[in-house]
């Protein structure tokens, strides 16, 4: 074989695995505490992982979800699009204390999906099951602290 020949396909091989990798690495995981209730969540910080968040699953643990970290506070817009479960948006400052609480956004398989936006300033934003919200500890105001 060619030294070219071979040095493509070295290259191929090396993008193929990484991008396997970065498909199925492990996800990095902490916990999110609301008083006494822990939530073991995926953090997302990148853009591709804030981006895809939590589509596509068709399920997820009653006291699991996902946090996305931003890098600054403002004003932030989610959609449910291929989702295929409802979720709780929990908009948190960058204090950690929870500022809007979005209940039970439905799943939106359309090709133009519902925007949930905040109306206050915020730089983390933890997404759980639909129902998560309703326990009587998560409300507007509280301090969510982070492991």
């Amino acid at each position: 074989m060619k030294k070219t020949t071979i040095l493509v396909l070295c290259v191929l091989l090396m993008v193929i695995f990484l991008l396997f990798y970065n498909s199925y690495k492990s996800q990095n995981i902490t916990s999110v505490y609301f008083d006494d209730v822990k939530v073991s969540v995926e953090v997302a910080e990148s853009q591709d992982e804030i981006t895809k968040g939590l589509m596509y699953r068709e399920e997820l643990g009653e006291n699991e979800g996902m946090l996305f970290i931003f890098q600054d506070e403002k004003e932030r817009t989610f959609w449910m699009k291929n989702m295929l479960i409802p979720l709780d948006m929990i908009f948190l400052d960058s204090e950690k204390n929870i500022v809007q609480i979005v209940k039970n956004a439905e799943p939106c398989t359309e090709s133009l999906c519902p925007l949930y936006s905040s109306q206050f300033l915020s730089k983390y934003v933890i997404e759980v099951n639909s129902g998560f919200a309703d326990k009587p500890n998560i409300q507007v105001g509280q301090e969510v602290s982070f492991s």
